[in-house]
């Protein structure tokens, strides 16, 4: 996000006339915040004041080292301070202890946001020479996941609109390329802000940056296109390792409390991402270590009612640094250390009783079927932006029965499909795979949290009865055919013969291949029985049955048209009348 939330405040400063440079860690050698070998760059450089960006709360040494160079430091961070603050000749930072702004909840993005309406006001500027930078403080605040409340609820609402009539080259020069549908909180979340962050992930940090403050389309496309490219690269680190963490933890780990892991080729700037998915799937906290040289450096990221910022301050004989809040952390431990540390942190879980932290489904409302219509699915975007701290609405449905299930665009039911339906389906049908896969689900989940799971059956909402789905062909076929034989007119009874043959075969055949094969045949005989019927009333003076003859008699059609094991499962033989 630093591209972001630089691009913003260098154009503002730019714009009321002061000289500006920029400087972005590479975050796969220097980390994430400041560093002095960068304020050593910086001051040789030849400038005096820096103004920190999302970073620099916890830079207690690197300020000092600034200070002793001369140069003045303005620290803007959203992080967690610790006891101690740098000494800068300022430091805005909400969650100060002895903090009085009424929201203390913004992204780094919107402390800088902050910053600017302050300079803006004391110049006597207009609002809209802050204003019109809504677009990318939005994005910056939805990319950051901090809670779309208060102020940035307002941030995020206003900034959306805005983003539609963005004046910024690059950002639309993206919009274009991501070919989004509608621009909302979910449209930002996954398909702008991870191509903005994958430059800054793989450590091509500048590539952002450039994209927001270029004036030309040409190269704006350029940028946008090594974005996109950039991002796919990510895409397929992150696959990687996430299954090597998989393996590694269903092979030693899994009991742990807390897991921590550390592997030499682990791509430093997708772990974090890596270690949000596996605290999604096993829901624990996690922290993913990559050794470089002599040094562990990492992401971690917990679950609701675990506070990893404050377990961390509790095991800081064993850490180099560290930063972040609550859910989320970037760390670096010295490579002999991590052993040691990973000990502290699984007792310090331990003791916190952290198995009694249940995930939780908080459910807004309980409804009924017939309330969704399409007023209530209007009423619910007046609720938007959608977030965190705002989540989407969930509502509960009782006794509905799952009919189908598929995957979406990106897979993202593929680890439920192939961990456990699909080694059902290779040895059973369809039907018995889904259930059996489903019913391993269920019975890891009940090991998992000690739920116990009863199966229960779903009554019929008019007289408490039940229609099993794999039936209802059933029941057409029977009625098709039983109308069919009772029709007065032969052509009918080929019509609900037919009925019976498409209903009872075809659906059959959907749901089970032994009712195909059952409600075919006895499709088949019904249109033989009702041809050889309907032949004897009008023939039967007329010479008996002459083999082959439409005026009499009758002749297999064989398997042919309809008929026969072809067509779906559509089968028996089929006479001519």
């Amino acid at each position: 996000s630093y591209g972001m939330i630089c691009g913003a405040e260098e154009v503002y400063l730019n714009e009321i006339g002061l000289k500006t440079g920029e400087y972005i860690p590479n975050r796969l050698n220097e980390g994430y915040g400041l560093n002095k070998d960068a304020i050593s760059k910086i001051y040789n450089d030849g400038y005096k004041l820096m103004i920190t960006v999302d970073c620099g709360i916890s830079g207690l040494e690197e300020v000092d080292y600034a200070n002793s160079l001369g140069m003045e430091i303005i620290i803007t961070d959203h992080h967690e301070p610790a006891e101690k603050l740098p000494e800068a000749i300022a430091v805005i930072d909400a969650k100060r202890k002895d903090n009085k702004y009424p929201f203390n909840q913004l992204a780094g993005v919107g402390v800088v946001f902050k910053l600017i309406q302050a300079i803006s006001t004391e110049l006597k500027l207009e609002e809209k020479e802050y204003l019109k930078y809504l677009d990318l403080v939005c994005i910056g605040t939805i990319s950051d996941i901090v809670p779309l409340v208060d102020e940035n609820r307002v941030i995020a609402k206003l900034g959306l609109k805005l983003i539609e009539k963005t004046k910024n080259i690059g950002l639309k020069t993206l919009l274009n390329i991501a070919d989004l549908k509608k621009i909302d909180s979910n449209a930002i979340s996954f398909g702008v802000a991870p191509r903005i962050n994958a430059c800054g992930r793989m450590g091509f940090q500048e590539e952002a940056l450039q994209l927001f403050l270029t004036e030309d389309s040409g190269e704006a496309t350029k940028i946008a296109k090594r974005l996109v490219q950039f991002n796919q690269e990510r895409q397929a680190k992150e696959k990687q390792i996430f299954e090597e963490v998989i393996e590694k933890i269903e092979k030693d780990d899994k009991d742990k409390k807390c897991i921590v892991l550390a592997e030499e080729n682990w791509h430093h700037g997708v772990i974090g991402i890596v270690a949000s998915k596996i605290t999604e799937l096993y829901f624990k906290p996690s922290i993913l270590l990559c050794y470089e040289d002599d040094l562990a450096k990492g992401s971690g990221r917990s679950i609701p009612g675990f506070d990893l910022h404050e377990t961390l301050m509790k095991c800081t004989d064993t850490i180099e640094r560290f930063g972040g809040h609550s859910m989320a952390i970037g760390i670096t431990v010295k490579k002999e250390m991590v052993k040691k540390f990973s000990d502290k942190v699984e007792q310090i879980a331990k003791e916190s009783n952290i198995e009694e932290i249940v995930p939780i489904i908080y459910i807004d409302s309980k409804i009924e079927l017939s309330e969704i219509n399409k007023q209530m699915v209007e009423s619910l975007k007046e609720l938007e932006p959608f977030g965190e701290g705002n989540k989407m609405p969930i509502f509960a449905i009782k006794n509905l029965k799952i009919d189908s299930i598929r995957a979406l665009s990106e897979g993202k039911t593929g680890n439920i499909q192939d961990k456990y339906i699909i080694p059902y389906l290779k040895n059973n049908n369809y039907n018995e795979g889904i259930k059996n896969g489903f019913s391993a689900i269920l019975q890891e989940v009940s090991n998992e949290y000690g739920v116990k799971i009863e199966e229960q059956q779903t009554p019929n909402f008019d007289n408490n009865s039940e229609i099993n789905q794999t039936e209802l062909p059933s029941i057409v076929a029977i009625i098709a055919m039983f109308i069919g034989f009772f029709a007065k007119n032969w052509k009918r009874r080929l019509l609900y013969a037919g009925i019976a043959v498409i209903t009872g075969g075809i659906l059959g055949y959907a749901f089970n291949i032994e009712q195909a094969i059952i409600y075919g045949i006895l499709s088949g005989i019904i249109i033989c029985i009702t041809g050889i019927f309907t032949n004897i009333g009008r023939h039967w003076h007329g010479g008996g049955f002459s083999g082959g003859s439409s005026s009499g008699g009758f002749s297999s059609g064989g398997f042919s048209g309809g008929g026969g094991f072809s067509g779906g499962g559509v089968g028996g033989y089929v006479c001519e009348a």
